[in-house]
């Protein structure tokens, strides 16, 4: 198996080598030349590897769908890998990922009993493992550069601390995410660890690590990678769990499932759109925003419009508070027949100098819908109180503010016969003030955050400049 860049760059790479890597030399991201193809005899094979989500199901069903993808890993060792991330004692579950029924046809995927309580780390978890594998294997250090707009943070910290020949360094909104979250990330003081908050939005930060990731004698000299779903592995290891929600949802491998995901770098549901490009029977891909709708928009109306940092809404689903959608590059490749020029126009010197790019009269923009099976829709502050309201009060069931996002928009796009299962992103305790404004009482909070907001903390915080962010890595680690 190799992998591409979407802006057409003439490398082709092998996984491992792309795991370190992040950003392809040409800016884009790395894709796989080819979607390894799931057939009825394949897809029973992988729903007996699941078991029902028994102990082991999970990562038997991950060491499946990632030989597909890895070659230059030994099988052994990667099952050894899955087997290692994906057990009960991380994730609270044998199922890992059980559902949650709400009603008949009707469920949530709960992606949130991991470390960091977000659906983050369902792939990070992986990620650190296979980082530290590699490393060894290579005798090599690495040091990772990420953005966060509140849960791939601390997710990231949580896998990546104690990590043999790993140092983080994640940039952050300064002051946008919620205290839970800030508390997960600053607190940790693990040397390895190193938090830069950010005076901006989160997509000053993320402009930052693709800064950086293009300045390619700077990634060299000092052997900079990125946990961002920029990384293939990330996104590679979330298309996991849409094969278990769909073996959960179904008896038959001839039914279909609609998943809803909320949704703001578009690095989630673009492992929905993958795994639906393997064979996946789902029928359609609800992409559900809040207030910065920048992907609803695009699947209306065909333009895709960035907002600037002025632009870009504070709301109460932080997590999701994106106006320039990374992984969306990915999907348009695809939706353009693997037109690396095209994408490299709208991308690259297109989105910097016009801010958008018009898709509407453009033919293959009815395929988003018609042949890739995308939906979307958009939730505000008062859908998200009403809908955690709803559900707490029908289905006796606390939610937290993102997933109540694609609970609302799940509810407008269901279809008779074909079950609806929305991807849970977090527990509620890590947007509290909410829940006690929707509820009027404190969301449950598991015994070891019990006191986090009151911890020492350790964070840098800077302007948006990349030089500085530049300075402050080349600060605390040495040259390759």
């Amino acid at each position: 198996m190799r992998y591409l860049s979407t802006r057409g760059h003439a490398d082709r790479k092998r996984f491992c080598e792309i795991l370190l890597e992040g950003l392809a030399p040409d800016g884009g991201l790395y894709l796989p030349e080819r979607y390894p193809q799931v057939d009825a005899i394949a897809l029973q094979r992988l729903r007996e590897s699941f078991n029902g989500g028994r102990p082991g199901g999970y990562a038997a069903l991950a060491f499946e769908i990632l030989s597909l993808y890895i070659d230059d890993i030994p099988a052994a060792d990667l099952r050894a890998l899955c087997e290692k991330t994906y057990t009960e004692a991380v994730f609270g579950t044998p199922q890992i990922v059980p559902l949650k029924k709400l009603e008949d046809g009707f469920y949530l995927e709960a992606l949130s009993n991991g470390p960091t309580l977000a659906f983050k780390d369902m792939a990070m978890q992986l990620l650190g493992n296979l980082f530290e594998y590699e490393l060894a294997r290579r005798g090599e250090e690495l040091n990772i550069l990420g953005a966060t707009s509140g849960d791939t943070g601390s997710a990231a910290e949580y896998a990546m601390r104690g990590k043999h020949g790993v140092r983080v360094f994640m940039l952050s909104p300064h002051g946008r995410m919620s205290p839970f979250q800030q508390a997960q990330m600053f607190s940790l003081m693990d040397e390895n660890i190193h938090n830069i908050a950010i005076e901006g939005v989160f997509d000053d930060c993320q402009d930052i690590v693709k800064d950086v990731s293009n300045d390619l004698a700077f990634k060299r000299a000092y052997k900079i990678g990125t946990v961002n779903s920029i990384n293939w592995a990330r996104l590679l290891a979330q298309v996991v769990y849409y094969f278990a929600g769909y073996f959960q949802a179904t008896t038959k491998d001839t039914e279909q499932v609609s998943f809803t995901v909320p949704s703001g770098n578009f690095g989630n549901v673009c492992a929905g759109h993958v795994a639906r490009q393997m064979g996946l029977p789902i029928r359609t891909l609800v992409v559900a925003t809040n207030e910065n709708d920048v992907l609803d928009e695009f699947f209306r109306t065909g333009v895709y419009r960035v907002r600037g940092s002025a632009d870009t809404h504070e709301t109460s689903s932080p997590s999701m508070d994106i106006s320039k959608a990374s992984n969306f590059e990915r999907f348009v490749f695809d939706l353009l027949g693997r037109d690396g020029d095209r994408v490299k126009a709208f991308f690259g010197e297109g989105l910097s100098r016009e801010g958008r790019f018009d898709l509407s009269t453009d033919p293959v923009f009815a395929e988003a819908a018609s042949h890739y099976g995308f939906r979307s829709g958009k939730s505000t502050h008062a859908d998200r109180l009403d809908t955690i309201r709803d559900v707490h009060r029908r289905h006796r069931l606390m939610i937290d503010t993102h997933t109540a996002d694609g609970v609302k928009v799940a509810r407008e796009h269901r279809e008779a016969g074909t079950p609806m299962v929305v991807l849970e992103t977090a527990l509620p305790i890590k947007f509290a003030e909410t829940i006690v404004e929707a509820l009027g009482r404190q969301p449950d909070r598991p015994a070891q955050f019990q006191g986090i907001e009151d911890l020492p903390k350790r964070v840098k915080v800077m302007p948006a400049r990349t030089a500085d962010v530049q300075a402050f890595i080349a600060q605390h680690c040495a040259r390759a």
